[in-house]
């Protein structure tokens, strides 16, 4: 009889997309099972696989005051209720769980099950989702070095993040078809799942000085797109070198890595770790600290530090739509566009990101990842 594991991990797709990593190694040796939360971009990420997706109550985590508190941790003992029900009838082996507000339920309810856990950390410093998985874990995988003192020693290895083999499979061609673009230096703007409004807001303003020079492939989140009529530009027939996408499917996204040459992100861990295994150069925006815990301001100074990518905070970008207007009219002379662009620090930082594009590279390929699939596989098969 085959032995059966179940994953657990959401909230995010940069969540559930490492356990995908994971599962496309298992599934042909093991029964697999997927828990998550009722977002349907999760379980369309799941589908495709052909794996049981069950849903469950989940409840969001604030480390502040927030009357929704109360119905969230309502819902996350719900979930807890729900997860055990689903446990019992399944009767896993072990849960893998990656994290987020999602997986908390799923976790509490293993321990109460005495399902063995092994948890895994992607930023710096363990997440509050982690933090209560964390005693109730037999095994605490992590991204980076640093992170192992922000955990019980006993319990801890480095992993690395686990990446899916696909996207090391795209085929730049397809993309430039694809999207009728021509032969000349592309930046690939990557939001994240749910996009991220404040990159849009940047990228759109900057347009003008953009799309003279390069292509711009920009995901965008759902319901982000916006009607390019809108855009202010001084030569609309720029606008063919501009893709904007809401999502973008695992095909694709392969090939678009392929095409582009450098990527602007944010700096979630999973994310980086992507394109450090695809030798991405990469310009960083992390989420500031008014929206998060700093997570991504770490990750991000220590991609810069190892000299794999250029780093913007978002306090250093001008956020008036009014402010800094720069007047191109109808010229589009080299000179008088690197005149325009003297003081936006954006700008500024996309072209030292190209300056600096082989050395990110070469920095990225000198760098010995380990084969993170392979060794939290064998801390899975050692528990079972």
């Amino acid at each position: 009889m085959r032995k059966k594991i179940a994953f657990a991990g959401g909230g995010t797709a940069g969540h559930v997309i490492p356990n995908l990593a994971l599962i496309e190694e298992l599934e042909d040796k093991y029964d697999i099972i997927y828990i998550g939360s009722n977002s349907q971009m999760e379980k369309n990420l799941i589908e495709p696989f052909g794996i049981k997706y069950y849903s469950v109550s989940t409840g969001k985590l604030r480390r502040y005051f927030d009357l929704k508190n109360v119905t969230d941790a309502i819902n996350v003992l719900k979930g807890i209720r729900e997860s055990q029900k689903i446990l019992k009838e399944e009767k896993p082996d072990i849960l893998f769980s990656k994290g987020g507000f999602a997986a908390v339920p799923v976790v509490l309810a293993a321990r109460n099950l005495k399902i063995p856990i092994i948890s895994h950390e992607s930023d710096m410093t363990p997440g509050l989702a982690n933090k209560i998985s964390i005693p109730y874990s037999r095994k605490i995988a992590c991204n980076f070095e640093a992170t192992l003192k922000y955990l019980p020693k006993h319990k801890a290895f480095v992993s690395g993040c686990p990446i899916r083999k696909f996207l090391f499979e795209g085929n730049s061609e397809n993309c430039r078809k694809k999207y009728n673009l021509e032969e000349r230096r592309t930046i690939f703007v990557l939001g994240g799942s749910s996009g991220s409004s404040f990159i849009n807001r940047q990228i759109r303003k900057n347009l003008e000085y953009l799309l003279p020079k390069y292509n711009v492939i920009h995901q965008c989140g759902y319901k982000h797109t916006i009607d390019l009529s809108n855009i202010e530009l001084s030569n609309k027939d720029l606008l063919k070198n501009y893709v904007q996408l809401e999502y973008i499917d695992a095909k694709d996204l392969a090939d678009i890595y392929a095409f582009c040459d450098i990527v602007i992100s944010r700096s979630g861990a999973n994310a980086i770790f992507e394109l450090l295994g695809l030798k991405k150069p990469m310009l960083l925006i992390p989420l500031s600290k008014r929206a998060s815990r700093g997570d991504q301001i770490l990750n991000a100074e220590v991609f810069e530090k190892k000299g794999f990518a250029s780093v913007l905070q978002e306090d250093e970008i001008i956020e008036d739509n009014d402010d800094k207007k720069y007047e191109l009219a109808n010229i589009y002379n080299e000179n008088e566009i690197s005149m325009a662009r003297k003081d936006n620090i954006l700008i500024k930082k996309i072209e030292e990101t190209f300056a600096m594009a082989d050395d990110y590279a070469y920095n990225m390929s000198e760098t010995r990842l380990k084969d993170s699939k392979q060794i939290i596989i064998e801390e899975i098969e050692k528990i079972i």
